[in-house]
């Protein structure tokens, strides 16, 4: 087992993953910017190290002094958590480089994943389901039209390099389609520097399935179920499932075959999350493949009753899986909900600042990961989520009643937040008959007017 790790990250997942060093006895070192000095990460860990000031290029993202940080308090691992340097390939391999393990996938596959392109196109390659598109990289508008005439309209441009929905353009005809290329490879330079773009089919109405998967350094790979992740604005998801109530058993057993056989490809190693469209004749396509853990993890946790940050770091410290996929069985559902400081009343506008009041909810089945406490200060610098509420249930139903009450009992005062919006939405006829798609909650904060007592 890894003696010493190194944190990558802030707020609620560099918590998450503190507590789970803990437990394993493992110590930690936590990472802050000047902003973060006050963050309860910097306070459970065994150290803390400021990386420098707040914004996350001269910090989160300065890999130079997060190795220096590692090196110097004698890290033996780094667990980058999500977002930052979790999917950089350079920053794996760097560490790697200085002796330090790293708490996810092989550099190699972080690049090749990472790669929308050329990820679609192992995936076609390995049998996996994938929607109808270009073989890899458009390299001029004479290619672009012919692709788009024999894929057939609507398609969707996107960013080799993307994620977030930045670098992504709709084109529903011929005469949206050149505009929508150049817009495309402009976003994509600007945000990835790579202004490479592929082309794909748009599926209409789409939900979005993701399966977690796991494998070890021996070639073993397992898939723990799939979420429900449809319930997004801006691409940015608000509220996530585990199971999905659009998955039956055998389209489980089809998807997750899908993404272990996807993940073979590559000789996949840790956590990973193969994303999937499934479209509304109950046809499933691969999209593209997270390296690292999700945000949502906490649902499949709480499903599937196994922590997989402990998995990531068994992994990392060369074990075996210890078990395979028919010992793996789900039990009730799980729902979270993203807690952020913004006005969702107001086109959600970030809203940073002092929190007053702060009470969390509690009892069976509710979860609370968050790295805020009454009294601190939301910075204005970061991702403005600052929690997530989990509640579990024997059947969906039971598990949306837990997430009303424990919605209605979580009080937080002094700046605006996203939970409004969640006590709505489990009262939403569509959500409680899942009768939703990722083009829905757009639609229904169009339309819904929310009070700020909601």
């Amino acid at each position: 087992m890894l003696r010493r790790i190194l944190v990558a990250n802030r707020g609620e997942i560099a918590l998450r993953i503190i507590r789970a060093c803990r437990e394993l006895n493992i110590e930690t070192i936590a990472v802050y910017s000047e902003a973060d000095r006050n963050s309860l990460h910097t306070r459970w860990a065994d150290k803390a190290v400021c990386i420098g000031p707040a914004a996350s290029r001269n910090s989160y993202l300065n890999a130079q002094n997060i190795l220096a940080a590692a090196v110097a308090h004698g890290a033996d691992a780094v667990h980058p958590g999500y977002g930052y340097l979790s999917e950089s390939a350079i920053f794996a391999e760097i560490c790697e480089a200085h002796n330090l393990v790293f708490v996810g996938p092989t550099a190699e596959q972080i690049e090749l994943l990472g790669d929308k392109s050329r990820a679609k196109a192992t995936m076609r390659a390995a049998g996996v389901p994938v929607v109808p598109g270009s073989e890899g990289a458009i390299h001029d508008e004479s290619e672009l039209i012919a692709v788009a005439e024999e894929v057939g309209y609507p398609v969707m441009i996107k960013a080799s390099a993307g994620g977030g929905g930045k670098g992504m353009r709709l084109a529903r005809d011929r005469g949206e389609l050149i505009k929508a290329y150049h817009t495309a490879r402009s976003e994509a330079a600007a945000a990835f520097s790579n202004d490479e773009v592929y082309l794909e089919r748009f599926i209409e109405a789409p939900r979005h399935i993701e399966v977690q998967l796991f494998g070890d350094n021996y070639g073993n790979i397992v898939h723990f179920g799939e979420r429900e992740c449809s319930l997004q604005r801006r691409h940015q998801k608000l509220i996530e499932e585990c199971p999905s109530a659009a998955v039956d058993e055998s389209m489980r057993a089809a998807m997750g075959r899908a993404a272990v056989l996807g993940a073979t490809a590559v000789n996949y190693r840790n956590a990973g999350t193969m994303e999937f469209l499934l479209d509304a004749s109950g046809e499933f396509y691969f999209m593209e493949m997270n390296t690292r853990i999700q945000v949502e993890h906490p649902v499949t946790e709480m499903v599937y009753g196994i922590d997989l940050i402990k998995e990531q770091i068994r992994i990392a410290s060369d074990e075996a899986l210890g078990y395979d996929q028919g010992d793996i069985s789900p039990m009730g559902h799980a729902i979270e909900c993203r807690i952020n400081a913004e006005a969702v009343r107001m086109n959600s506008r970030p809203s940073p600042g002092l929190i007053e009041t702060l009470l969390v909810p509690g009892g069976y089945g509710v979860r609370w990961d968050s790295h805020v406490y009454q009294g601190y200060t939301v910075p204005p610098y970061y991702d403005s989520m600052f929690g997530k509420l989990i509640a579990w249930g024997t059947d969906r139903d039971e598990a949306i009643h837990r997430m009303k009450r424990a919605l209605a009992e979580l009080t937080v005062e002094g700046i605006e937040t996203s939970i409004p919006f969640h006590r709505a939405m489990m009262d939403d006829p569509a959500f409680r008959g899942a009768r939703f798609s990722t083009d829905f909650l757009e639609e229904w904060l169009a339309e819904t007017e929310l009070s700020p007592k909601e």
